[in-house]
């Protein structure tokens, strides 16, 4: 269950003012009665269905049921003594934090079949009363019938929203832990050999530099050469470790655009060249923010991705036809902007923002031209 002091009502959408009046309200239709005795009862009533509300809060296991069920007798005997059928709300929304399956279906279908039972009496007997104020009480049918299921799917879906970031998370951890498995054994298989070698014959080459110096040569070339190999073999390594592609990312920048009913268009290639591996990563990570942005805050029907290559840099622009960003500052804090320009300095990359009746998001990050390993060649 949620803690107690939930019974104000923070999440059903309704303002608390209003829920204030019906805690006040049953006093007005008790103080209506002319006999004392009338007003003790209701004032007790009163007493135990909201010292019930709390309990039930703050319980677990059947004794929930057991507060629940005597929160109902209390607002059937309101509902018939003073044609007060208002409690009938705070068990609607009581009934909905309920979590267990059986029980929420049990106290829903219990407490709706009573709602109507104590209605249609008093409609019966034509209590006048309760016959002045029957929209009300039509609103507040409604109300019994649809908000414990209202607030029964929203509390499941928020547990399963929280269950999945933490799915999310573990499954994180779970991949960046095999990455540094998978490094860790690829380091092993490179290097280890490689490194044993170089020191058996640093080994060979100390013990005849005195007693054989040209087999020391030698031996110190094939330690050279050998140190060379593991250095490119590194290399290779490292460039083929896996990172975020631009063209892998555009597919899912592409599924949350159509999630969003946001129509996707593209300009140039996204096998980028010239453009070293972080420096992808780092683009990536951008331009999924920027799209991210135009789906939360833009309100735009279509965005359209350019990305235009030259000798010197690399440009995308992430254009959408929304409302445009307001403000004036570069850096839109609220819009994710800053944290682009931080990561775009990280790779020399600079950011420019264009408004055009929507928003252009310029993004320039240097090309790199891939120099010959000249060293591991020799």
């Amino acid at each position: 269950m949620q803690k107690w002091h939930h019974i104000f009502h923070k999440s059903t959408g309704l303002s608390p003012y209003v829920w204030v009046i019906f805690y006040i309200l049953p006093f007005y239709f008790i103080f209506r009665s002319s006999s004392m005795d009338r007003w003790v009862y209701g004032i007790l009533m009163i007493i135990v269905f909201f010292a019930c509300y709390v309990l039930a809060f703050k319980s677990t296991g059947w004794v929930v049921y057991f507060w629940t069920s005597v929160q109902i007798i209390v607002s059937i005997t309101m509902t018939l003594l003073f044609g007060y059928m208002y409690f009938a709300l705070f068990l609607a929304f009581f009934i909905g934090n309920i979590q267990k399956r059986v029980g929420f279906f049990t106290l829903y279908s219990i407490h709706l079949l009573t709602t109507i039972i104590a209605i249609n009496y008093e409609l019966i007997t034509r209590n006048p009363v309760f016959i002045s104020q029957l929209p009300f009480v039509l609103v507040s049918m409604i109300a019994v019938v649809l908000l414990p299921a209202t607030t029964y799917n929203r509390n499941n879906q928020d547990k399963l929203e929280v269950q999945l970031e933490d799915a999310n998370k573990r499954i994180s951890e779970l991949v960046i832990m095999e990455e540094r498995q998978r490094i860790s054994r690829d380091l092993h298989d490179t290097l280890g050999q490689k490194l044993s070698l170089i020191g058996l014959k640093s080994d060979l080459a100390g013990k005849l530099i005195n007693k054989n110096p040209a087999q020391a040569i030698v031996e110190i070339n094939d330690v050279r050469q050998t140190a060379r190999t593991a250095l490119k073999e590194v290399r290779e390594m490292i460039t083929q470790m896996r990172g975020i592609r631009l063209e892998d990312e555009l597919v899912r920048i592409k599924q949350l655009l159509q999630a969003a009913e946001i129509e996707f268009e593209l300009e140039g290639s996204p096998k980028l060249k010239n453009t070293s591996l972080i420096t992808e990563n780092v683009l990536s990570m951008c331009i999924k923010e920027a799209v991210t942005n135009v789906v939360k805050h833009s309100g735009a029907t279509v965005c359209k991705i350019l990305i235009e290559p030259s000798r010197v840099d690399l440009v995308v622009k992430i254009q959408d036809n929304g409302k445009g960003i307001e403000g004036t500052s570069l850096f839109y804090k609220g819009h994710g902007m800053q944290g682009i320009q931080e990561r775009l300095e990280f790779v020399n990359g600079l950011l420019d923002i264009v408004k055009d009746g929507g928003t252009t998001i310029v993004i320039k990050v240097p090309t790199v031209i891939q120099q010959t390993e000249r060293e591991a060649n020799h």
